[in-house]
Order: C-alpha cells, then structure tokens, then sequence
C-alpha cells in the first residue's frame, strides 16, 4: 500500500479515535478481561494436570526476565552482518533462532528503517508484541489511545514521543496480530563505524525497535 499508512490487518478492529496525551496510560477493561482468561486457564490446566503450579510459575518467571537486549542483539547482528540482514528480513523466526532466541507460534516480521522509509508499530486490537525480543510490552503500546491514534495520525503520535518525521519520508504502520509480530530494524546511527558488535548492541533501544523513537548518533 502506498502512501503514509501501510497497514497489515488480519482481523477487524474497532478504532476509538479519541485523543489522549503522553503518556498514554493502559486500557484497564482490555487487561482485565485477558488477565481473568489467563488465571481461568490456568488454573484449569492445573486442576487437569496438564501442568503443575510450580511449571506455571517457571514460565512467568522465565518471561518476565526476557528484556530488550534481545531484539538488540539481533538488531545489531543484522547491522554488521548483511547476509544475516537479509535472512532476518527473509524469514525473522529463523534469523532469531540463529542467535539463540526462538519463536515459536508466531511469525516475526522485521522491517527496516531507511532514509526513506520510518517502520512503527502497533496492536489495534490488544497488546500483541514480540515478547520474546522484547520482553514485557510498555504500558502505553497496551494504552486505547495509542493503539487509535497512531493508526490515524502517526506522524502527531511520534512527534509526542519526539520523533520528527520529515514528510518526505513514508511512514508505515504495521498492525500486529495474534499470528503476527513486527520487529523494527532501525537505522544504524551515524559515527559507530568503529564499534563492535556490543557495543552496538548497547546503543540499541526497546522504543527504536517499536519504531516511535529514531536512534541519535553515536559516541563521537
């Protein structure tokens, strides 16, 4: 789709549109109802045996402890590495598993920031999100007002953030769903040419790999 709005849409939403200001906070009701269906199933997988207490809790712990170096690392790997770049955004699942961080029941898309193109994403219908790479969503991705605005007014929602995007400069909003999670490759700051592959990693963000941040230049 051509244009500034390029939307991936595999199911239907219902956009409020109200404004909000930054922060945005959570939209209580959506996270209510998944955390009341989460404990629900939980608790019946538990009673059926399907898993015990102490596997359920191995698991919460095991995801909360997932952070943004992740995706960081990939991110970084994909800037020093351009027959890994393309892999990543050949087929994401494989790339990242190639780096020790598999995803399984969920295809992750990688899209690259250029200087003519700015990536961002969203969920319009929840809070989807490639936990995997980027641990625990921040609360104003989970909040109404961001997964409304920035569908219908990105270049407004990233200026909130302090990102400038110039109106040459096509600007693309991916919608993530329950099949499909977006990973952006942001564009690699300007002055790291002499920079390692970890350090590189450092200077990479969770907001510049939701895209609503453009990373600054590097050390000089």
């Amino acid at each position: 789709m051509s244009g500034d709005h390029h939307h991936d849409h595999d199911h239907n939403h219902d956009h409020d549109h109200g404004h909000a200001h930054s922060p945005p906070q959570p939209d209580e009701k959506v996270h209510s109802y998944h955390q009341i269906l989460s404990i629900a199933l939980k608790e019946l997988l538990i009673e059926k045996g399907v898993v015990t207490a102490a596997e359920v809790r191995s698991f919460i712990e095991k995801r909360d402890s997932i952070t943004p170096g992740n995706g960081a690392k990939v991110v970084a790997r994909a800037w020093v590495d351009s027959a890994f770049r393309a892999r990543l955004l050949e087929d994401g699942n494989a790339a990242a598993a190639e780096l020790g961080f598999p995803i399984t029941g969920t295809k992750l898309v990688a899209v690259e920031n250029t200087p003519e193109t700015h990536n961002v994403v969203v969920c319009t219908l929840c809070s989807c999100y490639p936990r995997d790479l980027l641990g625990l969503p921040p609360s104003w991705y989970k909040s109404r007002a961001y997964r409304a605005r920035v569908v219908r007014e990105p270049r407004a929602v990233l200026h909130e953030f302090g990102t400038e995007i110039p109106d040459e400069v096509a600007l693309r909003v991916h919608d993530s769903t329950a099949d499909i999670r977006f990973l952006v490759v942001p564009q690699r700051p300007a002055g790291t040419h002499d920079l390692d592959e970890e350090a590189l990693a450092a200077l990479v963000t969770r907001d510049s790999m939701i895209g609503v941040v453009r990373l600054e230049e590097g050390p000089r």
